[in-house]
């Protein structure tokens, strides 16, 4: 009588309940398979740092006396594909039943449920035990309409205890300390180093090219400087806290070409593969809070990411799906320029911002908000290539995660039903939150012309063309008012200019 279980790729939790014991009548089976790895074209290091990630947790289960299957990228009896891996597996071992646990992504969870109806043996599905919220939580919660965020939070605050007084209330007085954290970097006190030491992963990366699969960015295979384990992700963790959660409040707006970091943790591919619980980051950022050694605003703006903004997407997208994934509000339509891909732009942000992309598979919350996304939302792309852009560069992206972010708050593709408006905003914005402009060729302060930055020129034309849909949102009532005050000369000036704009986006 043996069970095959079904570890995927972001279910590296060795908490699990199904670790705690070794039992041979079990069997764990992995699999890096090519339908996982060209759904969309993905950042190297994401593939890369991905596989070397799950053969470690594999040998960590063997370590542990765990029977483990596990298909390699270039195994000659490596099917590709969930079900014939699958089907292979239990065949082999002449398991009478399979186990599986929740799969993050509708499209996977989709896919296994065809599994275990052609199997013809019994499954069973359990929680990921991972999410501080769990799915037949949020049908309930987000059955009748989809909550906002903020109340979302404070509500997930009260039933964890997390930064509430004996009272009820929250510490400080008050639930949120947005305004506290928008300072623009000055270049002090200085930014930590990377907090990971670098992996020679060369000999995945010649696997993965042998196999024929089709990467983006760069690759840098001997300097892949991601957690790959538990441990390192733990360490990421404690340099974080120790190291930038004191200055992680009032510069997590910020943005420069010369920290891609800066105070941001960069623990959400740990997080995301489940190398590390949300509840163990947002108990170790109250720990340093309650002994003095950040303060509450930097700690309340971060356990706001992680149980606030982090679980409330993956609410929204197990709510909406499959739906969500093809909303279009807007009527986005145009193609994403080509420099998305190669960062040969002129616009000194956005040249920024990919690069570090492309190099890193990684940028932080603002950047891909405020630079990548805002100019997508300007320019009217369509949501789909935006989506297939989020989801391959970054290290983080799993679709739960991106989808929300990319078509509902960056690209208000939803129409409202996750952000109450629109993030848009012209190069003001920008220049007071990074050190960009200043040395960029388009000017920051002029919104019609030659030599106008694209985000004016695209901004004020955003707000024209969208008036109809936007114009009547409380929340966008003083861009209007502002729109009115512009005189007919300067609007149509800034509409030339935007046409001409918009008819060469490659060129920009």
């Amino acid at each position: 009588m043996t069970t095959v279980r079904l570890i995927l790729g972001d279910q590296l939790n060795a908490a699990h309940s199904w670790f705690r014991e070794a039992r041979p009548d079990v069997c764990y089976l992995m699999m890096e398979i090519r339908s996982e790895t060209d759904y969309v074209r993905h950042h190297a290091q994401k593939v890369i740092a991905l596989f070397a990630a799950m053969r470690a947790f594999a040998d960590a289960l063997r370590l542990a006396g765990h029977r483990v299957h596990y298909y390699r990228i270039g195994d000659t009896a490596n099917r590709q594909t969930f079900a014939d891996n699958i089907r292979e597996t239990v065949r082999t071992c002449s398991a009478d039943r399979w186990e599986r646990m929740e799969a993050d992504e509708w499209r996977v969870e989709q896919a296994l449920d065809e599994v275990a109806s052609a199997l013809g043996i019994p499954c069973r599905v359990v929680d990921a035990e991972h999410f501080l919220v769990g799915r037949a939580e949020v049908s309930r919660q987000f059955a009748e309409r989809v909550p906002r965020m903020e109340y979302f939070y404070r509500g997930l605050r009260k039933k964890l205890g997390l930064l509430i007084d004996p009272s009820g209330q929250p510490h400080g007085g008050r639930w949120n300390f947005d305004e506290e954290n928008r300072a623009r970097w000055p270049g002090t006190p200085a930014a930590p180093d990377w907090p990971w030491q670098a992996h020679d992963l060369r000999a995945i990366w010649q696997e993965i090219q042998h196999a024929g699969v089709a990467t983006m960015g760069d690759p840098n295979p001997d300097q892949v400087r991601w957690p790959i384990t538990r441990k390192e992700a733990r360490a990421g963790l404690v340099a974080f806290i120790r190291h930038s959660l004191p200055e992680f409040g009032r510069f997590q707006d910020a943005m420069s070409a010369h920290a891609p970091l800066l105070f941001h943790s960069a623990l959400s591919f740990a997080l995301n593969t489940k190398m590390l619980h949300p509840r163990e980051v947002v108990d170790a950022a109250i720990g340093a809070w309650e002994e003095g050694t950040a303060p509450l605003a930097a700690v309340e703006g971060f356990i706001r990411q992680i149980i606030g903004w982090r679980e409330f997407v993956r609410a929204v997208y197990w709510a909406c799906m499959p739906a969500y994934s093809s909303v279009n509000a807007l009527g986005a339509s145009r193609p994403l320029p080509e420099w998305y891909w190669t960062a040969k732009t002129n616009m000194h942000c956005l040249r920024a911002a990919i690069s570090q992309s492309l190099s890193l598979a990684y940028a932080h919350h603002i950047q891909r908000l405020m630079i990548t996304g805002n100019f997508a939302l300007l320019a009217g792309i369509a949501p789909d290539e935006v989506d297939a852009w989020y989801l391959g560069i970054y290290i983080d992206a799993f679709e739960w995660v991106e989808l929300p972010n990319t078509r509902g708050m960056s690209q208000f593709a939803d129409g409202g039903v996750l952000a109450s408006k629109p993030y848009a905003a012209g190069a003001n914005y920008i220049r007071k939150q990074s050190d960009y402009c200043h040395t960029c060729q388009y000017d920051a302060r002029r919104r019609h012309g030659t030599g106008a930055c694209p985000f004016n020129v695209l901004y004020w034309d955003f707000i024209d063309r969208h008036g109809e849909t936007l114009g009547r949102n409380p929340r966008m009532a003083l861009p209007y008012r502002n729109w009115a005050l512009v005189n007919a000369d300067e609007k149509q000036a800034i509409r030339v200019t935007a046409k001409q704009y918009l008819s060469q986006l490659d060129s920009l």
